[in-house]
């Protein structure tokens, strides 16, 4: 699951003030759920949220989506000892990711921008790790685990739904959050 969350200034000023306090109050407490197997990286790289989002939901999902021999593979097995910091600077220098999100960005229909300009949107994976929504922002210095899935509907969406609705929350006039879905072809 990817999310895009909107970056106007009203908002960042908002979620930034939130943001800081929920970052220091998990600082402070830890976050005991979160299971020891989530793949996090940080985002170094300017404007690469998305590719960084995509890694964080398959990386997190290897055991089905990584086949042996790919490049993926190849990611995984070199960073999966590493901690959030050296796996974003494994991302920054590695000529493989960089050469991937190069071509990729520059595919779709819209002109991709440069690497430094300012935009308005941040993309953001939520995924379900080992029975826990985890969300994964590059930006945060750490993953966040968002508890345990409804064990009566554990499907992903009306679980990451429930937690980005609080999102939404803190800002009800803005009606530019999306959610995106990486799901099998026979969904």
């Amino acid at each position: 699951m990817l999310t895009a969350f909107p970056r106007q200034d009203e908002l960042l000023a908002m979620c930034g003030s939130f943001r800081r306090k929920e970052q220091a109050e998990l600082a402070r407490t830890g976050q005991p759920g979160l299971p020891a197997s989530t793949y996090f990286m940080r985002q170094t790289v300017g404007n690469a949220c998305g590719t960084v989002a995509v890694l964080h939901t398959l990386l997190n999902n290897a055991d089905r989506v990584v086949a042996p021999g790919t490049p993926l593979a190849d990611i995984l097995a070199a960073t999966r000892s590493l901690n959030p910091d050296e796996r974003a600077k494994y991302l920054e220098d590695g000529e493989t990711v960089a050469s991937i999100h190069s071509q990729v960005a520059q595919q779709g229909q819209t002109a991709a921008p440069d690497a430094n300009e300012d935009v308005d949107l941040h993309f953001v994976a939520f995924v379900n790790v080992d029975g826990h929504i985890v969300e994964l922002d590059g930006r945060k210095p750490f993953a966040i685990d968002h508890g345990a899935v409804d064990a009566e509907n554990p499907a992903l969406l009306p679980n990451v739904a429930r937690v980005v609705r609080k999102f939404m929350e803190r800002d009800p006039g803005n009606m530019q959050f999306t959610l995106m879905a990486l799901a099998a072809a026979d969904f």
